[in-house]
């Protein structure tokens, strides 16, 4: 009967991680270029003990991975020269091995191009440093200020994504190498969460049920498990 309420518990806890990452996937949806996270299970059987009668194997759920859906969202118009958004695969490289796809970058109050949140942004140069005057980027990459070439912003690719860490908003790490990117950058124009939020939803929905019916298992196994108690003590 105790392996019955574990089982239970493996599943229930696994439909909260499930509701975790659609709560944070939910959050973020009008968040640009962030990406969604998904979760992966796999269930794995216990022997029962060669001393008992007992025949049946029990099932246990654990995590098998998180993972980050890394596709395309779609892209809107901003009309602000200091947005971009990347059309291909890869990432801006930002200072200190973090990386992001997320666009609406800034001047900083010290002259630098960084991202929303102020982490420098990476050039051929080095973290790219603004002049004074208007701001425009072409589909390279190239950053001018007042007609002028000042850099181009580093457009890289991971070799792996294994250990690719989320950061909040949008900002990942890795330690990887990175490899050479073929996008373009399109100014004024920032890229959409790629969360389907009818999708999420209704996932939610399904992760609350289920858990819901293992929160029910759990209380039938513990009021059977006092019964016996119970009924023994008053033999």
């Amino acid at each position: 009967m105790y392996k019955g309420i574990y089982i239970a518990l493996s599943g229930a806890v696994l439909k909260q991680l499930q509701m975790d990452g659609v709560t944070e996937n939910l959050a973020n949806a009008n968040t640009p270029g962030y990406k969604k996270e998904g979760l992966s299970f796999r269930d794995y059987l216990i022997n029962p003990p060669a001393t008992t009668l007992e025949q049946e194997d029990r099932v246990l759920s654990t995590l098998s991975s998180q993972r980050t859906d890394m596709s395309q969202g779609t892209v809107f118009k901003t009309s602000n020269p200091m947005d971009i958004s990347i059309d291909g695969q890869g990432f801006i490289a930002l200072e200190g091995n973090r990386y992001t796809r997320r666009g609406d970058l800034k001047r900083s109050s010290d002259g630098f191009l960084t991202s929303f949140n102020g982490i420098k942004v990476l050039g051929e140069k080095g973290p790219i440093k603004l002049p004074k005057g208007s701001v425009s980027i072409d589909s390279s990459g190239g950053v001018f200020v007042n007609g002028e070439q000042v850099d181009t912003i580093k457009l890289v690719d991971l070799s792996s994504q294994t250990g690719l860490a989320r950061m909040g908003s949008g900002i990942f790490y890795s330690k990887a190498a990175v490899v050479s990117s073929d996008a373009t950058v399109k100014q004024g124009y920032l890229e959409a969460s790629n969360v389907d939020v009818i999708k999420e939803m209704v996932g939610m929905i399904d992760a609350l049920r289920e858990y819901e019916t293992f929160q029910k298992a759990i209380q039938t196994f513990d009021s059977a498990a006092s019964k016996v108690v119970n009924d023994m003590a008053q033999m």
